[in-house]
């Protein structure tokens, strides 16, 4: 597996005007507070780190920056291909990954282990975003920091690989509550996530 490389980006304004206002969203990422105000990439900037070669094009590929215990990653995975293509696993050096969604259960949103992975439909697009589908780093081993880059390694259904970097957002939008010892977040069903 290639080796998983973070580094402090700077920090210029053009960054900083390449965040927008979320409205409420709710998702999964770490429940440490310490990260500063802040939201997602918009659609339309992508993140200079990000990669389109491969099996899959990944456009704006981000994570939400933290300091300890989980957070996820995000971004819009094309499958130009005319066979669906299925995630079955993710990796990095700084954490140990899941492929997570969110599913209702008995009236709360829950962070749950998807079943078979993460599908692309044949030449089409899947977003992971807060409140959806996601690559979820569950126990962080260093501080991810906003600026910093992560790289991750996927691992499709048929064995191949494809390795991509994401920047570290800082995003206050995720804002569930962890059962100690579980990793399972909680969010109320309402309002729903904001795309």
């Amino acid at each position: 597996m290639p080796s998983t490389r973070t580094r402090r980006l700077a920090r210029p304004a053009s960054l900083i005007s390449a965040v927008v206002l979320a409205g409420s969203i709710s998702g999964c990422g770490s429940s440490d507070d310490s990260s500063a105000a802040g939201s997602p990439p918009s659609p339309t900037v992508s993140a200079p780190t990000g990669t389109s070669a491969g099996v899959l094009g990944i456009r704006d590929p981000w994570v939400k920056a933290a300091d300890n215990g989980m957070t996820a990653a995000f971004g819009t995975f094309v499958n130009d291909g005319d066979a669906d293509v299925t995630i079955a696993s993710a990796a990095t050096e700084v954490s140990p990954m899941e492929l997570h969604e969110m599913a209702m259960q008995d009236g709360k949103m829950v962070m749950q282990a998807k079943p078979g992975g993460i599908v692309i439909k044949a030449n089409s697009s899947h977003v992971l975003e807060p409140g959806g589908d996601h690559l979820m780093l569950m126990d962080l081993k260093q501080p991810v920091r906003a600026g910093d880059e992560v790289t991750f390694t996927l691992t499709f259904g048929d064995g191949r690989t494809q390795t991509f970097t994401a920047v570290a957002k800082p995003f206050t939008g995720a804002q569930e509550s962890y059962a100690p010892g579980h990793g399972t977040p909680e969010t109320p069903a309402s309002p729903s996530p904001a795309s």
